[in-house]
Parts: C-alpha cells; structure tokens; sequence
C-alpha cells in the first residue's frame, strides 16, 4: 500500500526497541508516527480504533526522548506506543465502553492504578480501542460503535473476535506495538486467537481494575494482546514493576525446557467439536512439541461444562446491577440486539439460584487446582473455529448461540480462575489464524510464559498479515 509506513517495532520486538531507543538510534516521537500514519491508513477500513489521540501521544512521545536525552530511564516500555481498550480511563480522553449510552457513573473520572503504571511505565497511549458494548459479546459484533474488520481478510467482513475486538485488530494490523484489552470469559485469547496474535489472560486480582467499566467484577481481568510472547513476558514483568508487585513478577521469565514438561490434555470438552482446520492445526502442533520432548497426558476436568450455566446467568446478572432495571429499560433501544437479550435474561433470574452457582464454581475451583497435580499446564485449541464472515451472525438469536459456543474452551480458564495465554499456530497462505490455549492455576504467571516463550520457540512466530507496507516518503 503506497505511502503506509512499516510497522517500526515488529521486526526489532520490545526487546529489541528498547535498546536501539537506549541507543539513541530510534525516537519515541518516530515509532509513535509511524504507528499513526499507519492508523490513519488502514484503520479507515479496520475500524479498530474508537479514538485517536494524536496530539497527546505525540507530546507524551517527545517528553520520552527528553527524558532519556537527560538520562533517564523508565524501563523497557519507556516510549513504546500501545492501545487500549476503550473501558479504561485514560485523560483526556473520552470513555465509551462501546455503548451510545451515557456510562460516565460506572466507569468514573479518574484513571485507575493500572493506567497509571503504563505511564509511569513510560508507554505513549495511541488512544482507545473498540470494544464490544459494554464487553458482554465474544464475536466482536456490536451495533454499538461498530464491527472493526479482522485483521488477515481486506474483502470480507470477517469476525474479529470480542469484547477486546479492535485490540485484537490494531495489534494484529500494526496499528501499536502492543494493546490493552480485559478478559472475563475469553475477550483478550479469542480476539487474539482470531486476529493471530499473543494473548495473556492474567490470574483475577493480579491486576487492579479500579478505573475501568466493569462487565463482573468478580471475574473481570485484564490482559494483553501482543505479537509474541516475548513482548508479553516483557510487558508483563515491565508493568508488575510499575505497579510495585513483587519483586518475583518484575524478572523477565527463562523459556522452560521443552523436554522437562508434562501437559495436560483435557480428555473431555476441550476438544470437541472442532472445526477440521484447527483440529488439525492443533494435533500437528501437539505432535511437533512431543518431538521436543514435551510429554502430554490425558485429564478429565468434570468442572469445565460448568460454565454453561453459570455464565449466561452471572454476566447478564452483574451487568443489569450495574445499570439498573430503570436504566437498562429505558435505553434498550440504544443497545445491541444480542447483548440487549442477554441482559434482559437476568430479568428473571433467581438470587437462591445464583447464590447456588456461585457456591458450586466456590468448590470447583478448588476440585481443579487439585487436577494440576503432575501437570505443568493444560493444553487446547483456544477457539472451535477460525474467525467466520460477520454476515453468517446477522440473526440475533444465532449471533447469541453462537457466542455461547464460541467461548467453550475459554470460559472454564476464567470459572476455574486460571491463568492462561493463546499462540497463533503457523498458518498455510490459505489459512485463518488458530490459537493454542495453555493453561496454569492460579497466580503462575511466570511459569505460564514461561512454558508460552519455550512452545514459541519450537513452533516459530507467526507472521503478521501485509498490507503491502512502503516506508513513507
């Protein structure tokens, strides 16, 4: 595409950057118009951006060049410029949580400890990413401010995967270095997994959500979207350290030893019902990971068809708190169709009921911390399928069924209260992208991404979807 700038961070990686910014080879305020040029090109087409912060990004990204001109260093993210969901404050700028409605009561004015440590961290913020409305939606599709194109088809529509679906498309596009999104039932590893990217779903709590809408607060988690894992082990351990976590979560991790791991493979759920395609992607990746020594081993995990019924009563549940019944009935008319059903589902439900689930998942996620037992990790396809055309979702009522579907092999990482990470698998030409889900207990992060660098390695980085990128004159 004449005239687009070339992605400045993916072939140097936030490694690399860092050092050639240390170097004084490389500006923040160059890789930061690069990134908006390239933003101002394709995103017309993409959608993935709600708001654009140009001015803001480009004087936050001559302070950092001022900063390390006069010896300072932030860490590794010092100048980096990201994205970020749009259901974080951020100031300056405006906050939608994907919905025409009028959400400034929920989300607040101020920015949480979370965005905070971006800047302390040094980041330059591109602006805000769409989202699904108010992130209650797996597909992507949202009437509410808009669909962004996935990120590998220019010709048709197709699904970018949700709620974190315009973080799943800038980071796949080139559109920022890395993205932001949040996670309660799979929105950070589909989006990824759809668009062919790193995706980290962190441990809840690990992160604060102060400053953000919240979908459930009791589930919400926020994690990243980036191309590779080793800029999401960069980043993670970066912004632990701004956060002040333990010193234990701030060192960057050692791939682990392919030879030395024993995987889980869920013998139930995980693996039904696969498209052909990432059935076959998955046993090929599974398959060239035993020749690096790494040994799977089946696991029956009882817990996992749980989610069926806990989710489609507990988000529309916490949701309609949130909002109000008074609120929520006199705005439907400004909400998309699907979520609009979903919340109205909790119209009806029970607290006994509720209360009865929420003691069930209590004593699951204690039955599966014990399944870990021998294991390093669980292992799955991250979704069923490859990302779909848009148009194949048009009824509301096969849009619904099909997000419950879709969110199959995720949504037990967040019922479980797991830690989990998605690896694009390499891609034919004629192929979509497809996930690879590893999965960890609670709190081991480290040892997650860990285990994500060492299947990196073995199974090679994926590529980035082109776009026929020209430097700009």
């Amino acid at each position: 595409m004449k005239g687009l700038p070339t992605d400045p961070i993916l072939p140097l990686g936030l490694t690399g950057f860092a050092e050639t910014f240390r170097r004084g080879e490389i500006t923040s305020e160059e890789v930061t118009r690069a990134y908006l040029g390239r933003i101002a090109v394709l995103d017309r087409k993409l959608g993935a951006y709600e708001y654009v912060a140009e001015n803001q990004a480009l004087k936050t990204a001559r302070a950092m060049d001022h900063l390390r001109e006069a010896g300072v260093d932030l860490g590794p993210l010092m100048g980096v410029p990201i994205a970020v969901k749009d259901l974080m404050v951020v100031d300056g700028m405006p906050t939608t949580g994907g919905s025409r409605m009028e959400l400034q009561d929920l989300t607040g004015q101020k920015e949480g400890p979370f965005v905070r440590a971006l800047k302390r961290a040094g980041c330059v913020i591109l602006g805000k990413t769409v989202m699904v409305e108010f992130a209650l939606g797996i597909t992507g599709v949202s009437d509410g401010r808009g669909t962004p194109w996935n990120a590998w088809d220019r010709e048709t529509h197709r699904l970018p995967g949700g709620s974190s679906s315009g973080s799943g498309v800038a980071a796949a596009a080139g559109l920022c270095a890395f993205a932001i999104g949040s996670d309660t039932g799979g929105s950070v590893r589909v989006p990824a997994a759809l668009n062919g990217v790193f995706g980290l779903k962190t441990t809840f709590g690990t992160w604060p959500n102060e400053g953000c809408l919240a979908l459930a607060p009791h589930l919400d988690t926020l994690g990243l979207l980036t191309r590779s894992a080793q800029d999401a082990a960069v980043a993670f351990a970066a912004i632990n350290c701004a956060l002040a976590l333990p010193e234990s979560l701030c060192r960057l991790p050692e791939p682990a030893r392919l030879g030395a791991l024993k995987l889980g493979r869920p013998a139930n759920y995980f693996f039904d019902e696969l498209a052909p395609e990432v059935a076959e992607a998955t046993e090929t990746a599974l398959s060239k990971l035993g020749e690096r020594g790494a040994v799977f081993e089946g696991v029956e995990i009882p817990e996992a068809p749980e989610r069926e019924q806990y989710f489609p009563v507990s988000l529309p549940v916490s949701l309609l708190a949130s909002l109000g019944r008074e609120r929520f009935q006199a705005n439907r008319h400004l909400i998309d169709p699907v979520i609009a059903l979903r919340i109205e589902s909790a119209m009806e439900a029970n607290a006994v009921d509720l209360l009865a689930l929420e003691n069930r998942r209590a004593q699951s996620i204690r039955r599966a911390a014990t399944r870990f037992n021998g294991l390093d990790g669980w292992v799955s396809p991250t979704t069923a399928s490859a990302a779909l055309p848009v148009a194949d979702l048009a009824d509301p009522a096969t849009g619904l069924a099909f997000a419950l579907s879709m969110t199959r092999n995720t949504q037990p990482g967040n019922y479980l209260q797991l830690c989990a990470t998605t690896i694009p698998l390499p891609r034919r030409a004629d192929q979509l992208p497809i996930g690879f889900q590893l999965m960890c207990p609670a709190g081991d992060e480290m040892k997650l991404l860990a285990m994500s660098l060492a299947i990196e390695a073995a199974l090679g980085r994926a590529d980035a979807p082109s776009y026929g990128e020209e430097a700009a004159a």
